[in-house]
């Protein structure tokens, strides 16, 4: 539409927009950005925000940038706040910047916090440069606006509703695969995968997991799309989730780099090994009460870290693939029976294995039949319920809502060295006489 236009022309866009939106939008869509600015400067702001809320992502933020300022603050007033922010967070940070400027103080305040993501949510993974498409769109269409997107690695085409709401996704093989005349209508097969803008890292890899996607469309709270988390940014999230539990699970932080500073380090690691060694004392405690007959019967002192180092390494294995399946979706609550049963049997057939070979390497030492028994029972008692306690502790946490790998394996030691000394050292008492 030529810039210079007659008072009547003006006067029939504005009657057609207010009466026709979706109708002015798709036509907007397929002029020049500048022609296009051209017809929503022609409208009130009130006017215009019913038509830019039918433009597809990129056309509105093709007309945005090249709108002035104050026409640009009165039509981003009109919209919806999460509508206006998802614009505004496609713009050059520059352009940005004045398209902030241009609004009213709580305006800009309310749209700021809307495009401020935390980094391990979805919307501060995900890239704004979103394009999506609209079912009627042929495949000779999509493929020419694709070819434009140079700097983009575009795996999954978006189709959205006349509203922004995502309808689904189509495979970019699809795609290639299709005829030109085809719509996408008849292309869309993955239907419904998306996540929040504020999901959690977790649950960007939950969706992940159970849809096998290789890009995620982000949407705000109305279903909108406003971003889409691409193949790598989804693989640098499953490794930084991976290897943040290997930290939190001994009492690191998950925010600890390599090359973090020493006091940053000491800060975040020693309260947890002062938890640790009030662990410690407990485990010591537990030795105490049995002063007597160690003293009585040194070679338990001996055999002790046996006992207590096979049912931590038992309790360690049983807690590091229950924590893969927490981190994996494979498991939840409700499987902590199944799980649990799963673990005390292995612990209790692997407990046995292990204590026969411990017996006859006791006998040969020692020639008592007596201490062979004792540390026989022990072993496999401590190894059963060490497996229980490494499938129940990260469950537990779960349920109380707290992280699961937060400091579990100091929790674990706790409970595997506790439960190896009162064993061994209970079944020695008992079986005083015959040591």
């Amino acid at each position: 539409m030529p810039t210079k236009s007659s008072a009547t022309e003006r006067s029939l866009v504005r009657r057609y927009a207010q009466l026709y939106p979706h109708e002015l939008a798709l036509f907007v869509e397929t002029l020049a950005p500048d022609d296009a600015r051209d017809v929503i400067a022609v409208l009130s702001a009130h006017d215009a925000a019913p038509v830019f809320r039918r433009l597809g992502a990129d056309a509105a933020t093709a007309v945005l940038d090249r709108m002035d300022d104050r026409a640009a603050g009165r039509l981003l007033s009109e919209l919806d706040p999460p509508l206006a922010a998802a614009i505004i967070a496609r713009l050059d940070p520059d352009r940005r910047e004045s398209r902030l400027a241009s609004l009213e103080q709580s305006e800009r305040t309310e749209i700021t916090a809307l495009m401020t993501y935390a980094p391990d949510t979805a919307g501060g993974m995900m890239d704004a440069r979103v394009t999506t498409f609209r079912p009627d769109s042929t495949v000779r269409e999509v493929t020419k606006r694709i070819r434009s997107f140079r700097t983009r690695r575009i795996s999954d085409v978006f189709v959205v509703d006349d509203d922004g709401m995502l309808i689904g996704a189509v495979a970019l093989q699809d795609l290639v695969q299709a005829q030109p005349s085809d719509t996408l209508d008849g292309l869309v097969r993955r239907r419904g995968v998306s996540v929040r803008s504020t999901a959690s890292r977790e649950e960007v890899l939950e969706v992940l997991n159970l849809s096998k996607a290789t890009s995620l469309p982000v949407t705000d709270f109305e279903g909108r799309v406003i971003g889409v988390i691409r193949h790598d940014a989804l693989i640098a999230a499953a490794q930084e989730e991976a290897t943040a539990d290997v930290q939190t699970m001994v009492g690191a932080s998950k925010d600890e780099r390599a090359l973090s500073k020493v006091s940053f380090a000491v800060r975040r690691r020693l309260p947890w090994l002062q938890v640790n060694l009030g662990t410690a004392f407990l485990a010591a405690a537990v030795v105490g009460l049995f002063e007597g007959t160690i003293a009585r019967f040194t070679a338990l002192a001996v055999l002790l870290p046996v006992v207590a180092g096979q049912s931590g390494n038992t309790g360690s294995q049983a807690l590091a693939v229950t924590m893969r399946g927490l981190a994996l979706r494979e498991i939840r609550g409700r499987h902590w029976l199944r799980v649990s049963i799963k673990e005390v049997a292995a612990g209790a057939i692997n407990g046995i294995a292990v204590s026969l070979v411990t017996a006859i390497a006791v006998y040969i030492w020692s020639g008592s039949m007596g201490l062979t028994g004792v540390i026989a029972i022990a072993m496999v008692v401590s190894m059963a319920i060490a497996g229980l306690a490494g499938a129940s502790i990260p469950m537990i946490l779960v349920r109380l809502g707290q992280d699961p790998a937060q400091a579990s394996s100091i929790i674990l030691t706790t409970v595997t060295d506790v439960v190896g000394f009162l064993s061994f050292l209970g079944l020695a008492t008992l079986a005083a006489g015959l040591l």
